[in-house]
């Protein structure tokens, strides 16, 4: 008779699940990591991912959301593709990318006296949550289809390798949950080819969608404010794992056009709206605060514009553009070390009028 395999991973109310699955070798599993009586509560990212998927899916009606299962299995959430979507889908779409590690709620936000909906988020975990979940480093193309992939299932991918290594994660799951920025709907291909390279059978993947132009796929843009400024640390040479938590807001940019202007608006909520602050364990001092000043959006030559003005002078080429400019506009560090709290960047509430296409209605009568 075959042992078994015995997996012990912690619930998120802190109690002790168990699941057993049988293997030809006798092994015992224990992914509490217990050590000196403190229990590892982190869930593998897509199992804290599906359980924010199958929500999303309890309130589909409320949220606007429609839901399509494919000939092969895998489940697909429309949070704006064919269904309207919203707000609410956004936040939704903003915790499965984060693998639910973060607390995100919509806020107001103000430009010279206007008042937005704008996006908060704040995390515990934001290596891991923002770097090996969040940040949208997977191309997804099969045959015709296209889109930018982020989330859990990325790590499964392990996209890209030399981050992980860097993170020194590793992530373990019989289930894949990806969010697609895309215009169109996956199909069966792409969903194959997904969660071939996630090593799991496409019955057990689950993808949510959303375009750039579209309410929600705004929202979960704007919730990237806190990865943003990870990743261009992480660019730089800087070790993020020293980064204990992470807290960022940024406006939510309305839809202004298609894809390609709402994208360089979305872009401008982070690059001139974003604000972050993180709380970093980390030295010597004077090597951090080089850090810091090199890290916000106005250290770019590209910086100043739209980013959709930039873009067009670039040909639309992204390798034209200056990649230090994808940064917040503004970014503190409260050094635990020691015990200074560092700002550097500002905010640009003009080029933020000029983006998001703010105009005055004329009163009639």
């Amino acid at each position: 008779m075959p042992d078994e395999k015995v997996w012990v991973q912690s619930s998120r109310d802190g109690h002790l699940k168990t699941s057993i699955s049988i293997i030809s070798h006798r092994q015992i599993y224990i992914d509490s990591c217990i050590s000196a009586l403190q229990v590892r509560t982190l869930q593998s990212l897509n199992e804290l991912g599906l359980e924010v998927f199958e929500e999303m899916l309890d309130y589909a009606d409320e949220l606007q959301v429609g839901v399509v299962e494919l000939d092969n299995g895998t489940v697909v959430a429309d949070a704006g593709v064919e269904a309207e979507g919203g707000i609410g889908a956004g936040i939704y779409l903003a915790r499965l990318c984060m693998a639910d590690l973060a607390d995100i709620q919509p806020t107001p936000f103000e430009i010279d006296g206007i008042t937005i909906p704008g996006v908060q988020v704040a995390t515990d975990h934001p290596a891991i949550s923002c770097m090996a979940s969040q940040c949208a480093m997977w191309q997804i193309k099969a045959g015709k289809y296209f889109g930018m992939g982020s989330g859990p299932a990325r790590a499964l991918a392990r996209k890209t390798k030399e981050l992980y290594e860097a993170l020194e994660f590793e992530e373990f799951a019989d289930v894949g949950v990806l969010f697609i920025e895309s215009d169109c709907l996956p199909d069966e291909e792409a969903a194959e080819k997904i969660a071939d390279a996630c090593g799991i059978d496409p019955a057990d993947l689950r993808l949510a969608v959303a375009p750039t132009d579209s309410v929600a796929g705004l929202v979960q843009v704007s919730a990237r404010v806190v990865e943003t400024g990870l990743h261009k640390l992480f660019t730089m040479g800087f070790d993020i794992r020293s980064i204990k938590t992470g807290w960022g807001r940024a406006p939510i940019a309305p839809v202004v056009g298609k894809a390609t202007k709402c994208m360089g608006a979305s872009n401008d909520a982070i690059i001139y709206g974003g604000e972050t602050y993180y709380a970093v364990d980390y030295e010597p001092f004077d090597e951090l605060l080089g850090y810091l000043k090199a890290t916000p959006s106005n250290t770019s030559r590209d910086y100043g514009a739209p980013f959709y003005k930039t873009f067009k002078e670039c040909g639309f080429d992204f390798f034209k553009v200056d990649h230090n400019v994808f940064a917040p506009a503004r970014v503190v560090m409260n050094d635990l070390k020691s015990r200074r709290t560092l700002v550097a960047g500002r905010l640009n509430p003009a080029v933020l009028k000029e983006s998001f296409g703010f105009e005055a209605a004329n009163r009639e009568g």
